[in-house]
C-alpha cells in the first residue's frame, strides 16, 4: 500500500511524440501531478482531461510538472491528446497494468463499446490522480474505482498554494497500531 512522505513506486512510460516520462528523472522543484485515466473510450476522462491541460501551466507557476497517463497504446493516446487539444500537458501510453496495481489503481475488464462509440480494451486501469514530492515521496493520492466524482483540479491548485503557504506536510503517513 502506498503511504504518505514514503518513496512511490517507479513510474516510467513511452510519451506521446517521443521520450519517456521517468518519474524518477523529473526534475521540478516541487514534484509531479500524475493523473491516471482509463483511457481514450471515457468520455468523461476527455472532459477531466480538458480541465487538466487548461491548468497545467498554473500547476508549473508552483514548481509542479504534469503529465496523464494510460494503458492505452501510443494511437489511442495519441488521439486523446489531439482530442483535449493538449498543448501543456504530457501524454504517457503503455502502462503495465501490473505497474498500475503497484499505484493502488483498481483494474476493470472491457465491456464492449461505450456510449461514444470507442471499444474498451480487454484490461485497464480506473483513475487515479496524484500529487509526488521532488523526492519521490508521496504526497496526495485519490483513486477511484468508477470513473464518477473525480478530484477537481481547481481544489488541487488551491491545496497546492495551501500546502506552499503553510509548509503543510503529507498526511495519512501513520502506519502503527490502532
Amino acid at each position: 500500500m502506498l503511504m504518505p512522505r514514503k518513496k512511490t513506486p517507479d513510474l516510467n512510460v513511452p510519451l506521446v511524440g517521443g521520450g519517456h516520462f521517468d518519474l524518477s528523472a523529473e526534475d521540478s522543484p516541487r514534484g509531479t501531478v500524475v493523473c491516471f485515466y482509463r483511457g481514450l473510450h471515457c468520455p468523461i476522462c476527455a472532459t477531466y482531461l480538458t480541465e487538466f491541460e487548461k491548468l497545467a501551466g498554473d500547476f508549473a507557476e508552483r514548481g509542479l510538472t504534469s503529465v496523464a497517463i494510460s494503458s492505452d497504446g501510443a494511437e489511442r493516446a495519441a488521439q486523446m491528446k489531439t482530442k483535449i487539444a493538449a498543448s501543456q500537458l504530457r501524454f504517457g501510453h503503455d502502462l503495465p497494468l501490473t505497474t498500475a496495481r503497484e499505484w493502488g489503481l483498481f483494474i476493470s475488464t472491457g465491456r464492449g463499446k461505450t456510449s461514444i462509440g470507442i471499444e474498451e480494451p480487454a484490461l485497464f486501469a480506473e483513475p487515479g490522480l496524484f500529487l509526488i514530492n521532488a523526492d519521490q515521496t508521496l504526497y496526495y493520492m485519490s483513486v477511484q474505482t468508477m470513473p464518477f466524482v473525480r478530484p477537481h483540479f481547481r481544489e488541487l491548485l488551491g491545496a497546492v498554494d495551501f500546502a506552499i503557504d503553510k509548509n503543510y506536510p503529507a498526511r495519512g503517513e501513520y502506519d502503527g497500531p490502532v
